[in-house]
């Protein structure tokens, strides 16, 4: 089995328990942490790319940070929502519309730091990475 088939399984038992608990994880390395299913066009192959993304939120819109899970690089899912905003977003129940909107200057900031006062495990991650994180809005459609 590959490295990719051995992530395929996890991330499908992930998201079925995810699922199966009205969008909490209940087990394992993610266990209570608030999760959120991002739906976007990759933007080279214009294909479906489906992400699972911890959150904190601004009133009802989702906030996400492009960590990559501490990598010097943006994960492709920052250049996905960069090309084709168009998202669709799944938070414990049925999908729905969203706009993915990539937060620059102060109002960042003070994203990037309610972020990490919610989910204070992401502090670390700009030292780790050598580079400013993405902060990314999503926004529910109407």
């Amino acid at each position: 089995m590959t490295t990719e088939t051995n992530a395929n399984a996890w991330e499908e038992a992930l998201i079925a328990e995810w699922r199966a608990n009205g969008g909490k994880v209940l087990n394992g390395p993610l266990a209570g942490h608030p999760l959120l299913l991002m739906t976007a066009i990759g933007a080279r192959s214009g294909e479906p790319r489906r992400s699972i993304l911890t959150y904190s939120r601004d009133g009802e819109d989702y906030v996400v940070a492009g960590t990559a899970g501490g990598s010097p690089k943006d994960p492709a899912w920052v250049a996905n929502v960069r090309a084709n905003p168009e998202v669709t977003l799944e938070s414990g129940s049925e999908p729905f519309p969203g706009v993915a909107t990539i937060v620059d200057g102060p109002e960042r900031d003070a994203l990037w730091e309610r972020h990490v006062e919610a989910l204070p495990w992401f502090a670390d991650y700009p030292a780790q990475t050598g580079r400013v994180i993405p902060m990314i809005r999503l926004t529910r459609r109407a």
